[in-house]
């Protein structure tokens, strides 16, 4: 999907399309880090952006989407949080280096290419002692879990996280676990986990 892709789903909504609530992993991830500065990277409407706001980090939100964009803007007003909010695609805007405590990319579904560029990205743009966050459908959602993409191509796997984020100490990688409800039944997705730091 592209970026009018996108603006057409957020804008079909009067509602957040996922919620106002903050990814589970990425709230276990983040809980006991020291407040900084973050990027989240794809953040669409902005659910763990403003979550990071409210928490005292300062934050900015990029998304290739301007719907998306100007809906997060209104969320985290709504909220009353500041958020940098910015549009572009992260696949090819510069990020600056050494900028970042904590970089968050969460559901960024992305050919291999695109995804090796954003993680250098992000683990370039993290400080000595940054944290990177990577959340998404993991290829075994396929045939063990429910919801996301089907294409594999654009699933992710732990290993090919980590091994797009070279140089970076694990803290986590692994296929976790996400309940959801579907037709009134708790059922299980499969996501992508990986926590990582850059040495101090």
């Amino acid at each position: 999907m592209d970026s009018n892709d996108w603006d057409g789903r957020y804008a079909g909504s009067a509602e957040l399309v996922w919620t106002a609530e903050p990814n589970r992993f990425v709230v276990e991830a983040i809980a006991d880090l020291a407040p900084g500065d973050a990027l989240d990277l794809a953040a669409g409407e902005g659910r763990n952006a403003v979550w990071l706001a409210e928490r005292g980090w300062r934050v900015t939100a990029v998304d290739f989407s301007p719907v998306a964009v100007a809906r997060g803007r209104e969320f985290a007003a709504r909220r009353g949080v500041p958020v940098n909010w910015r549009v572009a695609d992260v696949t090819a805007d510069a990020i600056e280096p050494n900028r970042y405590d904590l970089v968050l990319i969460a559901y960024l579904h992305l050919p291999p290419a695109g995804l090796a560029t954003v993680l250098a990205g992000a683990r370039e743009a993290l400080r000595p002692g940054g944290t990177v966050v990577v959340v998404g459908h993991d290829r075994a959602n396929l045939d063990g879990g429910v919801g996301g993409p089907k294409d594999p191509q654009i699933l992710l796997t732990p290993q090919a996280v980590v091994a797009g984020l070279t140089g970076l100490r694990g803290v986590r990688a692994d296929t976790a676990r996400r309940p959801v409800t579907v037709d009134g039944a708790t059922v299980e997705a499969l996501d992508t986990v990986v926590v990582a730091t850059r040495p101090e």
